[in-house]
């Protein structure tokens, strides 16, 4: 039995009709495409958390020899 999470979400029309699109060019059903598209943002968005939890690295510093 498949696992995922199942919910109602309401979308502007428009927006389905370039999401229907976007899906189609990469042979994905709608669903896939939003599922797709949510997961790359969750990745962008924890790398870019991750980068910002980390201490910045020292100046360099000229070398005077």
């Amino acid at each position: 039995m498949d696992n995922r999470k199942s919910f109602l979400l309401r979308v502007d029309p428009e927006l389905w009709a370039e999401l229907e699109s976007w899906a189609a060019a990469e042979l994905r059903s709608v669903n896939g495409q939003i599922e797709y598209v949510l997961r790359e943002a969750v990745l962008k968005r924890k790398g870019t958390l991750a980068r910002k939890n980390r201490s910045p690295a020292p100046p360099e510093r000229p070398d005077n020899s």
